[in-house]
């Protein structure tokens, strides 16, 4: 019995070992400048997406960005959301070839994203999130490749411009990947309900909580219902067993 129950501990152990190691691990193996779409980026559509920045020293602030955006992908609308103590600048370059979005003629695209701290710092143990909106997304990839700069206040740089291989290990200074899904009816990387407005789809949401509240209600009445029936013919089963006792009676009465 005592052996068993030091094997038990001896597994519990190794396995909270394990555990902790995967957990630590994980965390360092996270911990790098990455981007993630608002909901969904459908491809030759537009996404809002964050650029995820942690600062990985323990002695300096990280206090600039610097966002290549694909070259062999240009995006003709690229606009930044203001974040509290930092400069967006947008940098553009003319196109070789122009590009058409929705009939038009774009002779320029976004190659660049740079923030720069303008009263924040990025500090030890923190991470900052820069919002972006992006488009049009092209339709021949399944994902763009962003390289970044982080660059901390003691003037060191972090080039964060190596590209993930798919079934290799993970580089030292991953690249951020934003994968894109399969395009959209309406180009704008919606989601279940794409191609439906908003009316409708709080219509549809309002229906479906009404037929729910009817069905709710048909269930009740039929419950009520069963239960009067059920007692109704209690009721019955009574008066029948008086009345048969009351007629025994009256029988035994009259022979005697």
């Amino acid at each position: 019995m005592n052996v068993s129950r030091t094997n038990v501990s001896r597994v519990a152990l190794a396995a909270g070992v394990a555990v902790s190691s995967v957990v630590l691990l994980s965390g360092t193996a996270f911990a790098h400048v990455s981007v993630q779409p608002q909901g969904e980026a459908a491809k030759g559509g537009y996404a809002t997406v964050n650029f995820k920045v942690p600062n990985e020293r323990d002695n300096a602030s990280t206090v600039k960005l610097e966002v290549s955006l694909p070259a062999e992908h240009p995006l003709a609308s690229v606009s930044t959301q203001p974040v509290p103590g930092w400069k967006a600048e947008v940098t553009k370059t003319k196109l070789a070839t122009p590009l058409e979005v929705h009939g038009k003629k774009i002779t320029e695209a976004a190659t660049k994203i740079t923030w720069t701290a303008s009263g924040s710092k990025i500090a030890p143990g923190e991470f900052q999130q820069f919002t972006v909106s992006l488009g049009r997304l092209p339709e021949n990839t399944d994902k763009l490749v962003f390289k970044a700069l982080q660059t901390y206040d003691n003037n060191e740089v972090v080039r964060w411009i190596e590209e993930p291989k798919e079934g290799a290990p993970e580089p030292a200074t991953p690249a951020p990947v934003l994968k894109l899904s399969a395009a959209t009816d309406d180009h704008h990387g919606g989601g279940a309900a794409t191609g439906a407005s908003d009316d409708d789809k709080a219509k549809a949401k309002g229906h479906g909580a009404e037929t729910k509240a009817s069905d709710a209600g048909s269930a009740g009445s039929s419950d009520t219902t069963a239960r009067v029936l059920g007692i109704v013919g209690i009721l019955v089963g009574a008066a029948g067993v008086a009345f048969g006792v009351l007629a025994g009676r009256r029988r035994t009465d009259a022979s005697a």
